[in-house]
Formats: structure tokens, C-alpha cells, sequence
């Protein structure tokens, strides 16, 4: 549509509230409960925020406010439209979706990960996405096992 033909002030008003989407990820959209549970409080955050601004008097001001909040909302939906629901692996033999896993490194350094969704993945929480390196490497192995590649090698160490 034509900026002429609304009340936008001018076209760069008009580009600022037509955010383009956030990028999704072409991997399966797999998350633990806990991650589906994130997603739709995110979804419900993004709409309360577009609420508010729409109680913008000026509409201008109310589309630019409401331009990330409806930008997320479109994300979210997606995400949570799209989730797949993985439970808790029933087994600690080899690492698996949702395992928490003590790896050593080659220079001495112990770490340990949760690997989850792309989407609730917080390293500096002790998460990982399932789609990472490390975690790559680590899928499918054993306490005892090297996974290893690039020069990385990596110790399992234990499964949780």
C-alpha cells in the first residue's frame, strides 16, 4: 500500500513499523517441556506488550511501539506451532535430547551441559542446543567415549 494513502508521516515512519520476521532455523523445531513452556510465556508476553501499545493515542507512536512486540508474536507462534515435544531420555547409557552431560577437553577443562532446543539453549546456564558442535560430537555416545573433530576432543565423562 501506498504511504500516501494512511497516516504514516512519511515512508521511513511506514519501513520502521514493518520489521522484517526473525529468522527461523531450518532444523526441527525440537524442545523439552520445559522449553514448550518458555515459548508460550514468551507468546504471551509478546501479545500483553502488543496490548499496551495499542492504548497508544498516536498512531504513528502505536506502530512503531507495536512493531517488535508483533514481530515476536509472529515468531513465537511459529515456534510454539512447530514444537516437538521431546521427553526426558529414560536411559543415561549413550547421550540423547535432553541429557545432561560431563565431558572433559583436551586442556584440562571439565564441562557440563544440558542439550535442549534451539530455542531455550543458554550456555552460561548450562544449556546447549542439540544442533551445536559440541553437541553434535557428543550424540550417541557413551561414558568412556572421545568424540572428537577439528582437533577437538572431548571426554564423556558422565550422562545425566
Amino acid at each position: 500500500m501506498s504511504v500516501a494513502f494512511t497516516k504514516e508521516d512519511s515512508a521511513e515512519t511506514a519501513s520502521e513499523t514493518l520489521l522484517p520476521d526473525r529468522p527461523v532455523s531450518p532444523y526441527p523445531n525440537l524442545v523439552t517441556e520445559t522449553g514448550l513452556k518458555a515459548l508460550e510465556f514468551q507468546l504471551e508476553q509478546a501479545r500483553e506488550a502488543y496490548e499496551a501499545t495499542q492504548k497508544i493515542e498516536d498512531v504513528n507512536e502505536r506502530r512503531r511501539q507495536g512493531a517488535v512486540p508483533l514481530r515476536d508474536i509472529r515468531y513465537f507462534a511459529a515456534r510454539v506451532r512447530t514444537a516437538q515435544v521431546i521427553t526426558d531420555p529414560t536411559s543415561t547409557e549413550t547421550v540423547a535430547f535432553g541429557s545432561t552431560v560431563t565431558f572433559g577437553r583436551e586442556d584440562g577443562r571439565v564441562q557440563k551441559y544440558r542439550i535442549v532446543g534451539e530455542d531455550e539453549a543458554d550456555p552460561k546456564s548450562g544449556s546447549i542446543s542439540f544442533v551445536s558442535p559440541v553437541a553434535r560430537l557428543l550424540m550417541n555416545k557413551a561414558v568412556g567415549d572421545e568424540a572428537g573433530a577439528a582437533g577437538q576432543k572431548l571426554d564423556i565423562i558422565s550422562i545425566a
